[in-house]
């Protein structure tokens, strides 16, 4: 059967952390696994603008022995003139893997449905699995192991980063703290979801909206842009923002155990953290981009070798 990454839990807790040794393999020899070779095509579709998502696939893809096929936003027919369906069905005759950076997760389901080849979501509106898997790697570096480690993200507790962190870092068995103003804490399903995985791994899901108690304690800090792709900033990073108080600063970073900080990039010194952090030495943001390229390639060995 062929299997799709779509969301953090597409991966059982036992696989993401084969997944994640896979990617320590591939760091170290990075040309050991070629299940590309031919060299084969894997298309890698945008409809948002990109820049770790493009370099790491396409560097990633050609590292594993094939041929990455970039398609712009405006290039293709997808959705426009032709089908999702359509499309999946036509463009897995022809590549090996299909990687799209896109906005609603429906299409994403429908691409994987109609789709003979893996189809990976490389962004969308509700989730960013891959960006978690190269921090649960950069974790493990830094940390020495991921399960049992508290993780705290700050800032739109109902974007797709605070989805991804929420499932991801409870299916690796961590505890995981959201900590976002009262009216942008993540939805019910998505703690329910992870209320309940917690259960098999160990792990644990808290939302609040007190950053000092958030983290106080927390191994790991992390942030992300006030204003996602695609959103309206109006109100989200004014002095009036509710999201002042969620700031990254150096105090915050204080109160954890010997924290190491975190950000998927691009980041807004000053707003979301301050130059103090993201530029000092508990930040480990430019291994944790560097990390995308090497779990993308171990999350597409692991599909495609299934």
């Amino acid at each position: 059967m062929t299997r799709h990454f779509l969301k953090d839990t597409d991966l059982s807790p036992a696989e993401q952390a084969e997944v994640l040794d896979l990617a320590v393999e591939l760091k170290a020899a990075p040309y050991s696994r070629t299940p590309l070779a031919g060299p084969q095509t894997a298309a890698v579709i945008f409809d948002k603008t990109s820049t770790r998502t493009r370099v790491s696939f396409a560097a990633g893809i050609a590292a594993l022995g094939g041929q990455p096929l970039i398609i712009n936003p405006g290039e293709a027919q997808l959705g426009h003139k032709e089908s999702i369906a359509d499309t999946a069905q036509v463009m897995s005759r022809m590549v090996s893997a299909i990687i799209w950076r896109t906005y609603a997760q429906a299409g994403l389901e429908e691409m994987a449905e109609h789709s003979s080849v893996p189809v990976i979501n490389s962004l969308s509106d509700d989730f960013h699995p891959c960006q978690i898997l190269a921090d649960l790697l950069t974790i493990r570096e830094h940390r020495g192991n991921v399960k049992g480690q508290t993780m705290t993200y700050y800032g739109d507790g109902a974007n797709n980063m605070a989805n991804s962190y929420a499932l991801g870092g409870v299916n690796a068995g961590m505890h995981v703290r959201i900590a976002a103003p009262a009216d942008y804490q993540p939805a019910a399903e998505i703690v329910a979801e992870a209320e309940a995985l917690a259960a098999q791994t160990g792990g644990s899901l808290t939302v609040t909206d007190d950053p000092v108690a958030a983290a106080t304690g927390a191994d790991v800090l992390v942030t992300d842009t006030w204003v996602s792709m695609g959103q309206d900033s109006a109100g989200r990073d004014d002095e009036a923002s509710p999201f002042t108080k969620f700031q990254v600063n150096q105090e915050l970073m204080n109160l954890g155990n010997d924290a190491i900080f975190l950000h998927c990039l691009p980041a807004y010194r000053g707003k979301e953290v301050t130059a103090e952090v993201i530029d000092g030495p508990a930040s480990v943001v430019f291994d944790e981009a560097e990390n995308r390229l090497h779990a993308q390639k171990a999350l597409m060995t692991f599909l495609l070798e299934r």
